[in-house]
């Protein structure tokens, strides 16, 4: 599956935004806790999450594309 594949979505809601800001400010936090940092391709897929642009599954999925 191409995670950057161009597809249509249905924009997200303002709380479903600030729900998906709030997820990935806790993760990073966490990343943080333990020593690390988001790389900024990760940070970009966030962006790209956050804004709707992503579904859940292909958040996870282009993250996962970066390390493979």
């Amino acid at each position: 599956m191409n995670v950057y594949r161009q597809i249509k979505t249905q924009p997200i809601s303002a709380d479903e935004a600030a729900h998906r800001l709030r997820s990935v400010d806790f993760a990073r936090g966490s990343v943080r806790y333990e020593g690390f940092t988001l790389s900024p391709e990760v940070e970009a897929i966030n962006r790209r999450y956050v804004a709707g642009e992503l579904t859940s599954d292909e958040h996870v999925e282009a993250i996962k594309a970066l390390y493979v």
